[in-house]
């Protein structure tokens, strides 16, 4: 295809990321409006390692639209 293996590894890394993202477990509280995701999701932890970002910081941002 001519993408250089270094770009297919992050390429790779960034398509794992959104699969784990389509993964996570998130529960509606309060009559559906808010919600929360587990600390302990697996799939929340694998995609905050695939793309280098804070599991506390993807936690809240993912419920919270501010």
């Amino acid at each position: 295809v001519g993408v250089k293996e270094s770009h297919q590894t992050t390429i790779f890394r960034i398509i794992a990321a959104i699969l784990h993202l389509g993964n996570l477990e998130i529960q509606a509280e309060r009559d559906g409006d808010a919600c929360s995701i587990s600390g302990e999701d697996e799939h929340l932890k694998n995609f905050c390692s695939l793309l280098g970002v804070e599991h506390s910081q993807m936690q809240h941002w993912l419920c919270h639209r501010k």
